[in-house]
């Protein structure tokens, strides 16, 4: 593991990740305790950590598959499904934005398993299809500090624990399915006046006296 682990480096980054600005959005912000986390999940390669420790502004590629799978969504959909996550379940791990795409970070597993449990969910046609991160994949993780780059990768929910609840592939579907149908509702007109006959004479009103 590289020095980019210890409670103090050259470029103190750990240092900075403690002192906690109040005045910051702390949901968007990694801790020290989170980036201890995310840097486990490189193991004994501690060749992009080393970038990192160098750049900590600078995003980082870290391997999924041992630590965290990524469920990569379209961000609408993505936004409805945090949604159901915090306000009818049991909220979610760590989530990203990089290119246009939201990256939620799931248990590990959940890339090999989601698929499959969509393709014989009922709903699962209405879901857009997720890309699935997992074993042999990597995906650019945004950067320790926050980015003066608006249009690089970016938190929206940070790691903050060294052990982070990730949901696991039971629960991504469920939010995916919930997403769905609110997606489904949420087209659906109701109105009070029955559906006009095409075949009608329409007649112009305004000039009845």
């Amino acid at each position: 593991m590289t020095t980019w682990l210890r409670d103090e480096t050259p470029h103190d980054i750990f240092r900075f990740l403690r002192e906690g600005d109040e005045g910051r959005h702390q949901t968007a912000r990694v801790t020290a305790d989170g980036a201890t986390w995310l840097a486990s999940a490189a193991g004994g390669d501690g060749a992009a950590l080393t970038r990192w420790e160098a750049r900590p502004s600078s995003p980082a590629a870290l391997p999924c598959g041992t630590v965290f799978d990524v469920v990569n969504v379209d961000p609408v959909f993505g936004r409805r499904m945090l949604d159901r996550l915090w306000e009818e379940g049991p909220g979610s791990g760590p989530v990203a934005m990089h290119r246009g795409r939201m990256m939620l970070f799931a248990a590990p597993g959940t890339a090999q398993r989601l698929p499959a449990l969509l393709d014989w969910e009922e709903w699962g046609e209405a879901v857009p299809r997720p890309l699935c991160h997992g074993v042999g994949d990597a995906v650019t993780v945004p950067p320790l500090v926050p980015s003066s780059d608006a249009s690089g990768p970016r938190w929206l929910v940070a790691p903050d624990t060294r052990h982070p609840w990730l949901p696991g592939p039971e629960v991504v579907l469920w939010a995916c399915v919930r997403a769905a149908r609110a997606a489904s509702a949420a087209d659906v007109r109701v109105s009070i006046f029955p559906p006009a006959d095409p075949d009608a004479n329409v007649y112009d009103v305004s000039r009845r006296r």
